[in-house]
């Protein structure tokens, strides 16, 4: 599961060994589909933290988080996600998880290299760690911005996939879901926390659900225990891992190597209408799915005919079929696809129906 440094290849579902800058500026340019970087928050925190009972609060405090400056930490930001610029796809996009300590000042640099902005997503989580000192309100949520490598990307976005996932409402940019901890929770071999900021597989199952496809190759630069992985594995994408760690590589390997990928089926999700084939209605008429002279139901009983050249007339209305609808309902559009039927059996059916026919056809 783990490399070395100096890959030359794209490596994929592979943990690399190395710094991330040198290790994204050693793959192919242009090599990947989305990126999600967990990057160190730079925390700048002062002393122990403990509870009301004096015991101690088991915070951030690895040196990976520590940073001299607010320079410092920002020149690491600028060169880090230049880099990962460097190997998106045109069509790629990231997502940078922070709290308020940095999260500001990685959107100004997300800007300026840039990448456009498409949403800030706010993680609302539904337990978090209380404030033990009571002098600031409780830390209940982190950010995730979400972006384009270009203003012109065409990104991947499973809209439908998304709204199904949330009981059919569309999906806001407010998500309430619980921080990671019980099961999922990783243990080192001492039975403490494998990593301090490890976060939950259903955070990553919504982001690679709503942004990737199956097969699509997904980077993370700042792998820790591998969520990104174990998940990427789960949804049928390829994964690339880089991790500094050794005890974070060892942890995640070992995760991932027990992750069984979902069957073909089960990776399907609900397409968009607008990602699937068109089909003109002329083409109906072409295949002899429906005759010139055929007559067509409003749903209000009314009758058109087919024509040859894929066109209805009725009631003096020439025009295409959601033309003739529109005038029939006296509106100014309407999807004809789900306004006509044809009778069938003594039935009436959808023409919608011959249109899904021809597009199973197509993707078979």
């Amino acid at each position: 599961m783990t490399n070395t440094k100096g890959a030359t290849a794209l490596p994929l579902n592979t943990i690399l060994d190395g710094d991330c800058i040198e290790m994204m500026n050693s793959l192919p340019e242009a090599s990947v589909d989305l990126i999600f970087a967990d990057p160190p928050y730079n925390l700048q925190l002062k002393g122990e933290l403990h509870r009301p009972d004096n015991s101690r609060v088991d915070a951030v405090d690895d040196a990976w988080d520590q940073f001299s400056s607010f320079k410092a930490y920002d020149d690491f930001t600028r060169a880090w996600l230049k880099a990962a610029r460097r190997l998106l796809k045109p069509n790629g996009a990231i997502w940078v998880i922070g709290s308020y300590h940095n999260i500001f000042r990685v959107g100004a640099a997300l800007q300026d290299a840039g990448f456009w902005i498409l949403n800030d997503v706010v993680w609302r989580k539904s337990n978090p760690m209380p404030n033990f000192r009571g002098k600031r309100l409780t830390n209940a949520h982190e950010t995730m911005i979400w972006a384009g490598k270009s203003e012109d990307s065409k990104y991947t976005f499973n809209y439908e996939a998304l709204k199904a996932l949330n009981e059919g409402i569309q999906m806001r940019s407010d998500w309430v879901l619980p921080i990671c901890n019980g099961h999922e929770r990783l243990k080192d071999h001492k039975g403490d926390k494998a990593h301090p900021t490890q976060k939950p597989e259903s955070l990553l199952h919504r982001v690679l659900v709503g942004s990737t496809n199956p097969g699509d190759v997904v980077l993370d630069p700042f792998f820790g225990t591998g969520t990104t992985g174990a998940v990427a594995k789960m949804l049928g994408r390829e994964f690339i891992g880089i991790e500094r760690e050794e005890a974070y590589r060892t942890v995640a390997a070992k995760r991932i190597a027990k992750v069984r990928k979902f069957d073909r089926e089960a990776l399907q999700v609900s397409a968009s209408k607008r990602a699937e084939p068109r089909v003109p209605f002329g083409q109906l008429v072409e295949r002899g799915m429906l005759r010139p002279g055929e007559v067509l139901y409003s749903p209000r009983g009314q009758i058109a005919k087919v024509r040859a050249d894929g066109t209805l007339v009725g009631n003096d209305i020439k025009g295409s079929i959601h033309q003739v609808g529109a005038a029939y309902e006296g509106a100014p559009s309407c999807n004809g696809w789900t306004y006509w039927t044809f009778r069938k059996e003594g039935e009436n059916v959808p023409i919608d129906i011959l249109r899904q026919q021809i597009r199973s056809e197509m993707a078979s």
